[in-house]
């Protein structure tokens, strides 16, 4: 097995969180020095100009990131009134933010059942969210917030103007649900 390729998709994966050192050397089994040569190796890779990524060292974790001089390009990707529409996983975590603030991105990720690193980056990006600090959990994990332009965007003066949760949960009175069942009782007998 290559490798370098595991390990490139080791920090796609992770995102924004990157990895450690010692992350590198338990999940592919390898020595200190093994670890450090593998990341020297596939972080050359990415320094040639055809490659639109690198391999950047940020608050102790390895991590991919673009290249600085494509920024004017990543600017004008976020200006871009085509690229400004939210998708439905962005309004999804929006939403999670907005309605949980401060939220850690593995608190927005246990609700939601699925990974939010990525939308949570769009959302930075647009200006939508924010970093609020550090949380007090295990590993300081990121706080995110909604700012000033979400208020904007969705003609809120304040946070407390978002609709309340419980009109989004269906009320029906009529319906009746069975809340009890016998767990040793089945239709199906021996």
């Amino acid at each position: 097995m290559n490798k370098q390729a595991i390990l490139e998709g080791l920090l796609f994966v992770v995102g924004e969180e990157g990895l450690t050192l010692s992350q590198i050397e338990d999940i592919l089994s390898l020595t200190e020095d093994e670890a450090k040569e593998l990341l020297l190796d596939l972080k050359k890779s990415y320094e040639t100009d055809d490659r639109g990524i690198r391999i950047d060292f940020l608050g102790n974790a390895f991590k991919l990131t673009t290249k600085k001089e494509h920024k004017e390009y990543f600017q004008k990707l976020i200006e871009n009134p085509e690229t400004n529409i939210l998708s439905q996983s962005a309004l999804e975590t929006l939403a999670i933010i907005a309605y949980n603030q401060p939220v850690t991105r593995i608190q927005v990720d246990e609700i939601r059942g699925v990974s939010s690193s990525q939308m949570i980056r769009k959302l930075v990006a647009k200006g939508l969210v924010k970093e609020l600090g550090r949380s007090d959990l295990p590993g300081r994990p990121i706080l995110y917030k909604t700012t000033s332009e979400f208020l904007d965007c969705f003609g809120l003066a304040t946070i407390e103007d978002l609709p309340k949760f419980e009109h989004f949960v269906n009320q029906d009175d009529d319906l009746e649900i069975d809340t009890e069942t016998d767990l040793y009782e089945s239709k199906y007998q021996e």
